[in-house]
Order: structure tokens, then C-alpha cells, then sequence
């Protein structure tokens, strides 16, 4: 592993960039005036932008400002008349790369929820089967109102990325989330949106996600601290990358389904293990970072357990060893990950396990390490194979699940 210079990573970016067609989408929030640079930025970068502007952004900047930074006409309506005839929105949406939307306002946010084509920008966007992600900007309140939260959620769940706010001082004089971010961060979200790989397209992925949970009685049960983050994550970078994924997801916090992402929902170590072996079969990878339960109660009562004056004595049993059992139903080549969360002993315990389960891989993480584990969006862990043990330093589980499956695929292919 290496880190980049910032010299050689704005090289890094110039070069992917170059030649990719942006179209930027600018509504009418006072941060407008900071799509002006994003629009040089990667102009500089050898980007061909063109723009298209609502008119209440054309209030705070001008087309002409546009136009003489990307040397391209700046769009303000469905219906300008130019010589050469073309249906305008149509041809904008077949010809861009990726579709950006800086700001995206609260009202451009409920136009794109509910598919409304009442200005240039908001019927290319409908248009578009390219890349698109939107940049929120507004009021803190505005933001946080329970109707801008859904609509971010729907499109969201459309496979459009929203990238959010910052927190600072608003343009209202309120302090708080509504900001957007810096043009450096605009241009990297956008060159890391384009580089976005498809080397897993054509393959079936298996992913397991979250924590099971295990009745005691109807109100009462076991489970453990798993937030399904990794999973969930590994789940929308398999997808972004081209892959079929399957989804097996026990409980998680609240978490959203990835966008083109299959899921089925198992609550107990049996019921996962019985809705993994119904799918597993046809799968090229699998994944399996869900927290199982390693015993589950005896008995299992329909009534609520009464409490007593004297202690309890709760028999467990152990349930299936999923991971251990995949081998004898997978294909032949179907690559195996599994997860190994440890106190003590990390590589020891974690290199048994690879064994001992006939896998190809283990992700093992040492929950004692401060930001890995249950819960957060970061996560530390060693890659192990029966070859090698790769130290993974700390990092977000998102960009961690680019990290596991290159590995996979280092092997695969």
C-alpha cells in the first residue's frame, strides 16, 4: 500500500478525467456561484462540460459566465431555438458521461422524486441513463424537513448518488448542515464516480449482511452488536461494479438496500442458513460478513418467560456453521470470503478459521482497535489467503469493500 503526492493524485485525476463529458445541472441556491469553479475545475482537467441552468439560478449566475468558462452554449430552456434542429434535452442526455447537479435545491430535489419535466434541467435529468449524483444545498431546516428527506431517500433508492452537505455558516446566517462542499471535494466525488469500475459485471455475488437474532420467547432474544454496515457496503460496491448480487440480510441499523442490489431478509442463524443454501449454487463469489449467532436457545417458547425471585439457566445449542458448510454446495470454483472478528489472537484464531472452514479468504478485524468493528463507518483488518496476510489500514467500510473485492478478483481471474 502507498498514498499518493497531492501532485500525483491531481495528475491521477486530470488523466481520468480528461475527455469525459459532465453535463452540470445549476438550480437556484445562492451556492451557484460555486458551480462556476467546479465547472472550470474540470474544464482544467480536460473535461467537456456543458451546463444547464434553471432561471432562478440564472438570477444569481449569468449563462454568458458559463459559456465563456466551457466554451459551450449554457442551456436556460426547453424550447431555445438554434440552427441545427435537435430535441434539445434528448440529445443532452444521450451525449453526457455523467450528470451532476450543483447545488440541487430543495425544490430540483422534489422535481427529480417525483419525475418532473417542467424545465430544462429537470427533463434531460429524466432523460439521462448516464451516472448522475446531486450536491443538496439549502437551510438547515429545509434540509431536515421530513419531506426533503424522503425525497433524498427515493431518489437514492433510484441509484442516484446524493452526496451531503457540510456543516458551516449558511448564507441565511443560521449555522448548521446545508452547506455544499468544496469544489476539491465536488471534483474528486465526480472522478471517482467516473472511475467507477465494471470488471465484476457478468458475475453472481452472494453477500451476507448484519446480525442474527435468536428467540427466547416472543419478546425476548439474542443477538449481538452488528451494524450490517460492511456487508450493506461490500453489497453497493459489488453492484456499482457490475455484479448480480444476492443480499442476505439479518438485522441491521436501519439501513438502506444498495441500489440493484437483490435482498432477502433472514432473522435467525436458520433461517439464514436456509435462505443462503436456496440461492448459493448459482454464485460466482460469496461474501459472508453477516455477525451469525454460534448457539441459539434450547427451547424456544410461544409465551412470554415469567421472572422469578431465583436465577435462570438458559441451555443454548449450536446452529449451523454456514460458512463451514458452503463448500459441499457451491460451484467448483466459486471463490469463498468469510469474517472473522476477534478480541485476542487475531491472525492465529483468523488462519484457523481458514482451514478449518475450507475458504479461500478471511477478513479479520480486532474489535479492540479503535474505529473497526460493530457500528462504525471505518474499519481496519487483514486480508488473509493461504499465501499471504495483507495489514489493511484504516479506512471507510465503503472504500474497504473496493479494497476485498480486488483481492477476490486478484484471485479469480
Amino acid at each position: 500500500m502507498f498514498l499518493l503526492s497531492q501532485k500525483g493524485l491531481d495528475k491521477k485525476v486530470s488523466s481520468s478525467l480528461s475527455g469525459k463529458k459532465v453535463l452540470l445541472g445549476v438550480s437556484g441556491g445562492i451556492a451557484a456561484f460555486k458551480a462556476v469553479s467546479v465547472a472550470s475545475a474540470l474544464v482544467k482537467k480536460g473535461c467537456i462540460v456543458k451546463t444547464i441552468i434553471t432561471r432562478n439560478a440564472g438570477e444569481f449566475v449569468r449563462p454568458l459566465t458559463f459559456e465563456t468558462i466551457t466554451n459551450n452554449a449554457c442551456l436556460t430552456s426547453t424550447f431555445e431555438r438554434k440552427e441545427q434542429f435537435d430535441v434539445k434535452h434528448i440529445s443532452l442526455a444521450q451525449w453526457a458521461d455523467l450528470f451532476v447537479v450543483v447545488p440541487a435545491t430543495a425544490n430540483i430535489i422534489a422535481k427529480i422524486a417525483h419525475g418532473l419535466a417542467d424545465n430544462m434541467l429537470t427533463s434531460t435529468f429524466l432523460a439521462c441513463t448516464c451516472k448522475k449524483v446531486v450536491f443538496p444545498s439549502m437551510n438547515t431546516g429545509m434540509l431536515e424537513n421530513v419531506a426533503t428527506q424522503t425525497n433524498i431517500r427515493t431518489i437514492v433508492s433510484r441509484g442516484i448518488k446524493v452526496v451531503e452537505p457540510t456543516e458551516g455558516m449558511l448564507a441565511c446566517g443560521d449555522v448548521g448542515k446545508g452547506r455544499l462542499p468544496e469544489v476539491d471535494d465536488i471534483v474528486q466525488c465526480i472522478f471517482e464516480t467516473l472511475s467507477v469500475r465494471t470488471d465484476l459485471k457478468g458475475k453472481n455475488v452472494l453477500v451476507t449482511a448484519g446480525a442474527t437474532e435468536e428467540s427466547i420467547d416472543p419478546i425476548r432474544f439474542l443477538t449481538n452488536r452488528s451494524s450490517g454496515k460492511m456487508g450493506y457496503a461490500i453489497a453497493k460496491v459489488a453492484a456499482e461494479r457490475g455484479a448480480r448480487v444476492t443480499l442476505v440480510s439479518g438485522r441491521t441499523d436501519s439501513l438502506t438496500v444498495p441500489p440493484g442490489v437483490d435482498v432477502l431478509f433472514a432473522s435467525s442463524a436458520c433461517d439464514m442458513y436456509e435462505t443462503v443454501l436456496d440461492v448459493v449454487e448459482k454464485q460466482d463469489i460469496c461474501v459472508l460478513a453477516a455477525a451469525v449467532a454460534d448457539y441459539t436457545p434450547k427451547v424456544k417458547l410461544d409465551y412470554k418467560m415469567k421472572k422469578t425471585d431465583s436465577n435462570m439457566i438458559l441451555e443454548l445449542v449450536r446452529t449451523p456453521d454456514i460458512l463451514a458448510s458452503l463448500r459441499g454446495y457451491v460451484k467448483k470454483d466459486t471463490f469463498l470470503c468469510g469474517f472473522s472478528m476477534e478480541t485476542q489472537n487475531l491472525l492465529e484464531n483468523s488462519k484457523k478459521k481458514l482451514m478449518s472452514k475450507n475458504v479461500d479468504m478471511i477478513v479479520a478485524n480486532n474489535i479492540n482497535d479503535v474505529g473497526a468493528g460493530f457500528g462504525v463507518d471505518t474499519n481496519k483488518v487483514n486480508i488473509i489467503t493461504r499465501d499471504k496476510v495483507l495489514d489493511i489500514p484504516l479506512m471507510t467500510k465503503e472504500k474497504l469493500a473496493g479494497v476485498i473485492l480486488d483481492n477476490i478478483l486478484n484471485y479469480i481471474n
